[in-house]
């Protein structure tokens, strides 16, 4: 039970030091990987559609 409370000890030590962000920076962040993530997303979906017909298109089946 020892090793448990240090380790709870040293963990509440550690969470003390953290560089928590702002409410405004954590929106900021968050709204900037759901932009990405979307963009991705479309950027990917093209290159799909894209060699899908250009393999269809060899391949000879419609």
């Amino acid at each position: 039970m020892s090793k448990l409370s240090n380790y709870l000890r040293d963990t509440m030590v550690e969470l003390k030091q953290v560089s928590w962000p702002t409410q405004r920076q954590a929106f900021t962040y968050t709204a900037l990987v759901i932009v990405i993530s979307v963009f991705v997303s479309f950027f990917l979906g093209a290159f799909d559609f894209l060699f899908t017909k250009v393999v269809e298109f060899i391949v000879g089946t419609v």
